[in-house]
């Protein structure tokens, strides 16, 4: 890796992957101070679609800033409205914060149930059912699919039937059904 400092005075280094012949030009420079810093938050795409809706629930405030900023800014949002894109990092860190302290068993059994079923949110209801619950008892936060009259997760009867139910999902829900939990 080489470091070299360009006209614009912006430090930068240059890396190349020879296996993918790829080439990748890094900044060495910290952000500005006026923009807040923010923790990734480091989450595969199972947990993050697990609380999808529940962080959508939360920070829609949050996101309608950064999408109007991005509107505004015609074409230089990236750069133009990294505080608004911070802010909804740090709300969604914070939605997934409370899960995992409020429903960590719940969470973990609904993202690994999406993991292990090609992420189709039809194959885990059961898991899905369990975790809306505890959400809402402990978090206030509800599911909803935006622009859908019927919401598809709470249909007794669904069209789209699980192709293989999971099994762990399985026997926690008739275990919380059992102890009359839902």
């Amino acid at each position: 890796m080489s470091t070299s400092n360009t006209n614009d005075s912006i430090s930068t280094s240059r890396y190349t992957d020879k296996l993918k012949n790829t080439h990748y030009v890094l900044e060495n420079d910290p952000l500005p101070s006026e923009i807040p810093h923010v923790t990734e938050i480091g989450a595969t795409t199972a947990p993050l679609m697990s609380a999808a809706f529940f962080i959508g629930a939360r920070c829609q405030p949050y996101n309608d800033d950064f999408m109007l900023c991005q509107k505004e800014a015609n074409g230089k949002g990236p750069i133009d409205c990294l505080k608004e894109g911070r802010r909804v990092t740090r709300c969604a860190a914070s939605v997934l914060k409370d899960i995992n302290t409020h429903c960590a068993d719940e969470f973990k059994l609904h993202w690994r149930c999406l993991s292990a079923g090609n992420l189709e949110y039809k194959n885990c209801r059961k898991a899905e059912t369990l975790l809306s619950k505890c959400v809402f008892d402990n978090l206030k936060l509800v599911k909803t699919i935006p622009g859908v009259e019927e919401q598809i997760h709470l249909k007794a009867k669904p069209v789209y039937k699980p192709i293989v139910e999971d099994r762990a999902s399985k026997l926690a829900f008739e275990a919380a059904k059992a102890e009359g939990k839902i």
